[in-house]
């Protein structure tokens, strides 16, 4: 008997849709072998470094979950530069909704989770994190008018900081005219937005820690947010927390060395991602049915 040669079936889309579109369905694919490996649906959320976390998110990401069903473990490929504390509560609640209690979510960072990205990975019940991956402090980052008009974003502790360093200035008598444009222009509101987000960020971390990644040490969770919290800890927003330094704050890290197969597995979907993006301020949704590139 002759061998018949193998039928291979075509695929669902149109010839041209599916040629001009054949750089989505690779990485579906890819995407796929992921979910195979690790028994977890996984989702992805790309953002280039000009994006933000906002709430034009909900939509898209609604579109992901569409077929995630209670019970379902997730995984949520995450990179991000931070944006909305509260849209960020939303995407992690949406996720949550939809698993139910007892599955189980993962954020895999396979480049960096920022600020509120940060906040999000905190809300999971671990980590996954490589050689280049990087989560970041949660301190909020408020909207400053200089006195020479020019809109610029500073973190809200260290306006009040500044703030307290004039107050102290004007008890010794020493107040110098060069704060005068400042003080002039400064809104009363401003100082009470700025405490309340400070307060805001922390009371997340806290609350979601000792829930769902810590519930079991809430002295520990509370800390780790209060540490995460604190700008004069970490000077610098843009500080980076690899997956050592957030295991050692308490962290529940998954780390996968470099020549590890998943490992390379997660890079190599996320730099298909990543190149997917036209331009800074455009985000990429993924999974295993639906995908969308929006700005």
């Amino acid at each position: 008997m002759t061998d018949q040669p193998v039928a291979i079936p075509a695929p669902p889309q149109t010839p041209l849709f599916h040629s001009l579109e054949q750089l989505r369905y690779v990485r579906q694919s890819h995407l796929r072998e992921i979910q195979e490996r690790t028994a977890s649906r996984v989702i992805a959320y790309v953002g280039g470094p000009a994006s933000s976390i906002d709430q034009v998110d909900i939509p898209p990401v609604g579109d992901l979950l569409y077929d995630v069903h209670e019970g379902d473990n997730l995984d949520l490929l995450l990179q991000t530069q931070g944006g909305d504390v509260d849209q960020a509560e939303r995407l992690v609640m949406m996720c949550r909704k939809k698993i139910g209690p007892n599955a189980r979510f993962r954020v895999v960072v396979a480049d960096s989770a920022k600020s509120a990205g940060t906040l999000i990975a905190l809300a999971s019940d671990a980590i996954v994190m490589g050689y280049c991956s990087e989560l970041g402090p949660i301190d909020p980052q408020v909207t400053i008018v200089t006195a020479n008009g020019e809109r610029m974003n500073r973190p809200a502790q260290s306006f009040l900081d500044g703030l307290d360093e004039i107050i102290n200035s004007v008890g010794g008598g020493n107040l110098s005219p060069a704060y005068f444009p400042l003080l002039d222009k400064l809104d009363p509101a401003l100082i009470d937005f700025c405490k309340k987000a400070i307060q805001r960020s922390e009371r997340f971390a806290s609350e979601f820690l000792k829930r769902y990644m810590l519930k079991d040490d809430p002295a520990t969770a509370a800390k780790v947010a209060k540490t995460l919290n604190d700008s004069r800890t970490h000077l610098s927003h843009g500080a980076v927390i690899d997956a050592q330094k957030a295991s050692e704050l308490g962290l529940n890290v998954t780390y996968l060395p470099p020549d590890d197969d998943l490992w390379q597995a997660y890079w190599r979907l996320y730099c298909e991602m990543r190149i997917a993006l036209q331009n800074p301020a455009q985000k990429l949704y993924e999974g295993q049915q639906a995908s969308l590139l929006l700005a």
